[in-house]
């Protein structure tokens, strides 16, 4: 499966437009699956951020941005067990430093938010995200991260 970059703007504006007036056949082949790569995490503050899902194995090299690192089981549940973010300037450094931790906490899904326009604000999305998850994260692993 190869990584595709989707502009969020661009597919709910698509959705809100109705198929015909834009001169396509009603039903979009594959709609619902572009829908299960998308997942919003709430914060403690009450906000959403929007994350696109990668396997592990498939998560792309990125840019710096936030992730949550994800067990999910064979019921689909997900299991948070990790929040952070990468700095890196080289996005093979961040994919690098992501699968490590991920392998190391049997993650086999990365959460991916690349929209925070600089560090400081990356920083408090992902305090804000530690603190709205933390009944989801071992005490334990949240110590380390």
């Amino acid at each position: 499966m190869a990584a595709q970059i989707i502009s969020l703007a661009e597919y709910k504006s698509a959705r809100l437009i109705p198929a015909q007036l834009r001169g396509e056949a009603a039903a979009l082949d594959g709609a619902s699956d572009l829908a299960q790569r998308f997942h919003f995490w709430s914060g403690a503050s009450g906000r959403r951020y929007v994350h696109t899902i990668y396997s592990l194995v498939e998560c792309p090299a990125i840019p710096a941005g936030n992730y949550v690192l994800v067990h999910r089981d064979a019921q689909g549940r997900r299991i948070v067990l990790a929040i952070g973010r990468v700095g890196n300037a080289a996005a093979s450094l961040n994919l690098a430093e992501i699968r490590r931790r991920g392998a190391e906490l049997g993650a086999n899904e990365v959460h991916v938010h690349l929209l925070a326009p600089n560090a400081k604000l990356s920083r408090l999305i992902e305090t804000d995200l530690r603190s709205g998850q933390c009944s989801g994260i071992i005490s334990g692993v949240a110590a380390g991260m």
